[in-house]
């Protein structure tokens, strides 16, 4: 498990008492963060950069988060930010976790989902 993901899993643990669930035997390294309501805030997935429309064949991790659908359009214009990968792209963001996305603006779109899961 790289740094960045360390970092992540060890935060929410302790922000939320969150542990990563692996949900797909074709996809091991998949993992998903679910609140206590049971509905998913986070995405953390392995994926050929071919498959983000990203030039290359080189595997990237990414992060999905929910957001509010009126910042999902506007983040998508900002280097690093993408239409969600695999889910509702009205609703949800891919961030890349290469580096171009600062961890610490990870973990306020993870805090930012959490809240909007929360219902609070």
């Amino acid at each position: 498990m790289d740094v960045q993901r360390e970092c992540i899993f060890r935060y929410v643990k302790e922000q939320y008492g969150t542990v990563p669930e692996y949900l797909w035997k074709t996809s091991p390294s998949s993992a998903v963060l679910r609140h206590g309501n049971g509905k998913w805030y986070g995405i953390i997935m392995s994926i050929e950069t071919s498959r983000l429309g990203i030039e290359g064949d080189s595997v990237i991790d990414i992060i999905n988060v929910k957001c509010d659908p009126e910042m999902a359009a506007h983040l998508t214009q900002i280097k690093g930010f993408l239409p969600a990968y695999h889910m509702n792209k009205k609703y949800w963001v891919t961030m890349l976790m290469d580096g171009t996305v600062e961890e610490k603006k990870i973990l306020d779109f993870l805090d930012l989902s959490y809240g909007l899961i929360d219902g609070k």
